[in-house]
C-alpha cells in the first residue's frame, strides 16, 4: 500500500507542519473586538480606526502599542468597514476576472497579481466570466459593489461598451493578454503576432508548407493577432496560405480534440499544426494520441501559451511564452500606479514573447522534409 508520508531523503529535519504552526498563531487567542482592543491599549476606538486606515496619522509609539495589542489578541479589522469608512482608492481591495479558471495560463496571471497585491498590504477578489459577456458584466458590477478600488480583466470581446464607459466614468481599471479598442486604459500584452510569426516560420525553415492553425474565441484581439502573424510568416516565405487549414475554435481542450481530427480527415492533411493556446494544444495532443499517430514523426506540434506540466507530455511541446507570472505581476504594479496617480497618462506595454524549442516540432529531426 502506497503511503503520502514523505520519507526523511530530501526532506528538512524539524520543519513545523502548517497545522503546528496555525496551532500556536492561535494559542490564547479569540475573535476578539474592537471593545476589547481599545481596553487593553487605552486607546480610543477612532485613534484605532486610523491605526488600520491611515496609520500615517498616528504616533509612532502608539501605532507599534496598537499593532502588538492587536496581534496579541488576534484582532482582524474589518474589511467591508474599512471600504466604507476608505471610500475609492483606499480600500486596499482589487479584483480580477479572468475568463477560464481551468487555464492554467490564467492561473500563473492570478499568482503574478497575487503576490504584489499582498506585498502592497491589497486584498485580491477573483472572478471567473467563462468567456461570457453578460456574465463579465456581472462580475464587475459584483467588484463595484464590493467598492475595490481597481480591476484587472482579459476582456471577453474587443468592443465592450460597458468596460469603456466604467473606464470614463473613473473606475482604475487594468486590461491584460486582450485589448478593447478605442479606450484610453491601462493595458499590459504580449506580442502576438510575432509569437505567431516565428512559430510559423520556424515550421516552415524545418521544411513544412501545409500547416494548420487552430484558433480561439474569434471574438478576441489574441485570436486575430496570432492569425494575422501566421499570415505574415507565410507571405514572408513566398508561400500562399490555404485556407482550408485554418480552423477557429474556442479556446477550449474539446474544440482542440475536434478541430484536430476533422484537419486529419481532410483530403490533403497538413503536415504540422500551430494550435492558438495552450488548452487546443492539449486538445490537439489528445486527439492525435487517440488516433496513434505520432508527434513529430507523422504530424509536427507548436502551440502557443507554455505549461506547468509541459514535462510530463510526450513529446515535450516546443511552444510560444508569454510569460504568464510576468504579465500578473506587471499589471497589478500598474494597477497599484493607477490607484495613487488616477490622473496620469494611460500606459500600454507591450512584452516580448519567448520561443521554447522542444520536442513535438521535430526540430531535433535531421532530413525533415
Amino acid at each position: 500500500m502506497h503511503s503520502n508520508k514523505s520519507s526523511d531523503d530530501g526532506v528538512e529535519k524539524n520543519t513545523p507542519s502548517n497545522n503546528s504552526i496555525q496551532k500556536k498563531k492561535n494559542k490564547n487567542k479569540k475573535n476578539s473586538t474592537l471593545k476589547d482592543l481599545e481596553k487593553a491599549t487605552g486607546v480610543s476606538k477612532s485613534t484605532i480606526s486610523r491605526v488600520f486606515n491611515n496609520p500615517e496619522k498616528v504616533k509612532s509609539s502608539t501605532l507599534k502599542l496598537v499593532k502588538e495589542k492587536a496581534d496579541e489578541l488576534g484582532y482582524q479589522p474589518s474589511r467591508v468597514a474599512q471600504r466604507l469608512q476608505a471610500g475609492q482608492g483606499k480600500a486596499k481591495v482589487i479584483g480580477l476576472i479572468i475568463p477560464d479558471i481551468m487555464n492554467p495560463f490564467f492561473a500563473e496571471i492570478t499568482r503574478g497579481i497575487e503576490d504584489v497585491a499582498l506585498k502592497n498590504g491589497y486584498a485580491l477578489i477573483l472572478n471567473n466570466s467563462n468567456e461570457n459577456l453578460e456574465r463579465q458584466q456581472l462580475c464587475l458590477d459584483t467588484l463595484r459593489m464590493e467598492g475595490v478600488d481597481g480591476i484587472i480583466l482579459p476582456p471577453v470581446i474587443e468592443d465592450d461598451e460597458y468596460v469603456k464607459d466604467l473606464i470614463e466614468n473613473g473606475l482604475n481599471i487594468v486590461c491584460i493578454d486582450r485589448v478593447i479598442k478605442g479606450a484610453a486604459v491601462d493595458s499590459i500584452l504580449s506580442d502576438n503576432r510575432k509569437g505567431a510569426y516565428i512559430a510559423v516560420s520556424h515550421l516552415i525553415e524545418l521544411g513544412h508548407h501545409r500547416i494548420a492553425y487552430i484558433g480561439g474565441i474569434p471574438s478576441i484581439s489574441t485570436t486575430k493577432e496570432r492569425l494575422n502573424g501566421y499570415r505574415e510568416a507565410f507571405d514572408d516565405h513566398d508561400i500562399t496560405v490555404d485556407e482550408d487549414l485554418i480552423f477557429i475554435g474556442d479556446s477550449k481542450q474539446e474544440s482542440g480534440e475536434r478541430l484536430t481530427e476533422q484537419l486529419l480527415k481532410i483530403e490533403n492533411p497538413p503536415t504540422a499544426i500551430f494550435t492558438g493556446n495552450n488548452m487546443t494544444t492539449l486538445g490537439a495532443y489528445v486527439a492525435l494520441n487517440r488516433l496513434k499517430v505520432s508527434v513529430p514523426n507523422e504530424i509536427a506540434l507548436v502551440g502557443y501559451d507554455d505549461v506547468p506540466w509541459a514535462a510530463a507530455l510526450n513529446p515535450p511541446p516546443t511552444v510560444v511564452d508569454q510569460s504568464a507570472y510576468e504579465i500578473g505581476r506587471r499589471s497589478a504594479e500598474m494597477l497599484l500606479s493607477r490607484i495613487k496617480n488616477p490622473e496620469s497618462s494611460t500606459v500600454k506595454l507591450m512584452l516580448e514573447p519567448k520561443f521554447l524549442v522542444r520536442e513535438s516540432c521535430g526540430a531535433k529531426m535531421k532530413n525533415r522534409v
